[in-house]
């Protein structure tokens, strides 16, 4: 009788509790997780043990037994087992769009290895790939990731591919095309290379196959886009595929900087239906980047005139999908090409360059579009810094009201750094040294690299600075070797590059990646951190970013991520909660056979 009672009585207690909590207007959490290490990466650098979300956002974070008075019955309560949590990662310079409508038709390299089992996958994907269509395997691989540390010869891609056509690709410095890729293209001893570029001859004056960008890419992407492309059903199951990837290893949310041979909008459909169903499994902001040399003032004119930019927070929350403004490249003739395998290129060959780009900035400017600008090499900032404060003096100020950035800024010098502070610009770094940072060293010398790029010095400086890899072709998506690159300066063949006074710890690391992305797409207020009424977007870890041994960071990955309170992605022990997904099509796509990153 007295248990009876005492059974009752809790009841009644507990139902009393509810009723006072509700009279308080106290809210509930919709998901709570708990017994975890949660980096809120706030200014404080809290960490705390459980995090509640309510309507896809931080509700409160803080100690397990607080945390957990504000569940009720249909709170969705997540048992972390002393997992770390971080914000979730976002991306300040990965080509989304482009990535998600090519990732099924590619083999992908990133991560493998050994020279050995990178043929061995590209004659296994020859075998079952159909006629008509061709094995490509389209950059995020650098040749000292292999045991062999070296690049594959013709002779190798031949034998591994047979009759098969097949586009082997490296950063946009150089490819391969196998004879019978260069008979499907019609190339021969007597095809004209596009100017800056050439087709590789051997001794015998015959074609080797390979295509050298001396420094311009054009002759890669003419190869690129003259590929068989997917269909639309089969572009959108890609573009879920990829998505899904991404939020494997804990991305949230991702800036597209456009892309060579990536049209808008028709090459942009398979996010957009995405999109518009409202299955976005990821927040993308993205920029309109020209196709056409010499007719990118009439291109931005007209998508100007026909599309809005803006930030409207509950975009993000309803449909993950929104224009930002212009760039990465504004002007082809301003463009600075990064193949560190070829001479830097020089503005002053191209005349034309100056008013191509004030032009296009003024015209950004007066119409309130932000924009970014491709920009590798020291001298070719401090060149179009004069354009850009020219505008801004014409404007009255106008153009430093504004969002703006350059990208990747590698040999930036410092003197440049304080005139971006003083125009209120940013800039985002990204991961490429990691890929090509030996042909850096080689070309530029080691010490050059020490401060490639200065990213201590922009931090110091107060410069907004986002984090990035610039996937997928020109290094791999995975952004937990470009972690290991800031925080220890080493690439990915662990050649130490940047000197200790440029490395990052593992928090300023982190924040570049979180916060510091997020000012590029003005969404600072809204994500970034765990803090109270922020975004609910977070990764739950394999392994304690914080104390893993440095080589380890690497190989990092997500086992429970989530999107606006919602799990997009889950593994292991949380395989349960993890999304349907759509079986891979076509039915020969290397990513049903092998899946993206090479992690083994």
């Amino acid at each position: 009788m007295m248990k009876r009672f005492i059974l009752v009585l809790t009841i009644v207690l507990a139902f009393v509790s509810c009723k006072e909590k509700e009279s308080k207007n106290i809210a509930f959490a919709d998901l709570i997780v708990h017994n975890a290490k949660v980096a809120v990466m706030d200014t404080d650098r809290t960490i705390t043990e459980a995090i509640a979300i309510k309507d896809g956002k931080v509700l409160e974070t803080g100690a397990n037994e607080e945390i957990l008075k504000l569940k009720n019955e249909s709170s969705k309560i997540i048992d972390a087992h002393g997992k770390t949590i971080i914000p979730g990662l976002n991306d300040s310079h990965l080509h989304l769009t482009r990535g998600g409508r090519f990732f099924n038709a590619e083999l992908r390299w990133d991560g493998v290895k050994s020279l050995k089992k990178a043929l061995q996958m590209l004659k296994e994907q020859a075998e079952r790939t159909p006629k008509g269509q061709w094995v490509r395997v389209i950059g995020g691989w650098s040749p000292f990731q292999f045991e062999e540390k070296r690049f594959p010869t013709p002779q190798e891609i031949n034998e591994a591919t047979g009759d098969v056509p097949a586009y082997v690709l490296f950063l946009y410095s150089r490819a391969w095309l196998n004879q019978a890729g260069l008979d499907a293209l019609a190339i021969d001893e007597n095809t004209k290379a596009p100017e800056g570029s050439s087709f590789e001859k051997g001794a015998d004056g015959k074609l080797t196959g390979v295509l050298l960008a001396e420094p311009n890419p054009g002759i890669l992407y003419a190869r690129i886009g003259a590929l068989p492309s997917l269909s639309e059903e089969e572009m959108v199951n890609s573009t879920r595929q990829f998505y899904r990837e991404l939020n494997s290893f804990g991305i949230t949310s991702g800036i597209d900087a456009g892309g060579g041979g990536h049209k808008f909008p028709k090459d942009y459909a398979g996010t957009k239906l995405l999109a518009e169903a409202g299955e976005m499994p990821i927040r993308l902001s993205y920029y309109l980047f020209p196709q056409n040399k010499g007719e990118e003032y009439a291109e931005f004119q007209e998508w100007i005139a026909n599309n809005e930019v803006g930030h409207n927070g509950e975009i993000h929350l309803d449909h993950g999908y929104e224009l930002e403004g212009g760039g990465e490249f504004l002007a082809w003739s301003a463009g600075d090409f990064e193949n560190f395998l070829a001479p830097q290129p020089m503005l002053e060959d191209r005349p034309t360059w100056r008013e191509d780009l004030k032009r296009i900035i003024r015209l950004h400017v007066d119409n309130g579009w932000p924009f970014r600008i491709h920009a590798t090499y020291g001298e070719t900032i401090a060149n179009m810094l004069d354009v850009i404060e020219e505008v801004n003096e014409e404007t009255n100020g106008k153009l430093a009201s504004k969002r703006w950035l350059f990208d990747h800024a590698e040999t930036v010098k410092e003197e440049d750094l304080q005139r971006i502070k003083a125009l209120n610009g940013g800039i985002a770094i990204q991961a490429r040294m990691a890929y090509a940072g030996e042909y850096f060293v080689e070309r530029y010398g080691a010490d050059k690299a020490k401060q490639a790029p200065p990213v201590r010095k922009m931090m110091d400086m107060g410069l907004p600075v986002g984090a990035g890899t610039d996937g997928t072709r020109v290094a791999s998506y995975n952004p937990w070797p470009a972690l290991y690159w800031l925080i220890t300066g080493k690439t990915v063949g662990d050649l130490q590059l940047s000197e200790p006074a440029n490395q990052l710890s593992r928090e300023e690391a982190l924040h570049l990646y979180t916060k510091g992305s997020a000012w590029i797409s003005d969404e600072e207020t809204v994500k970034g951190t765990l803090e109270n009424g922020m975004y609910a977007d977070l990764a739950l870890l394999s392994g304690d970013y914080f104390t893993v041994p440095e080589k380890e960071i690497n190989n990092l990955k997500s086992v429970l991520t989530i999107v606006g309170g919602n799990v997009v992605f889950a593994s292991g022990e949380y395989q349960n909660m993890n999304p349907k997904l759509p079986e891979v099509i076509p039915d020969w796509s290397p990513v049903k056979y092998y899946g993206g990153y090479q992690s083994k």
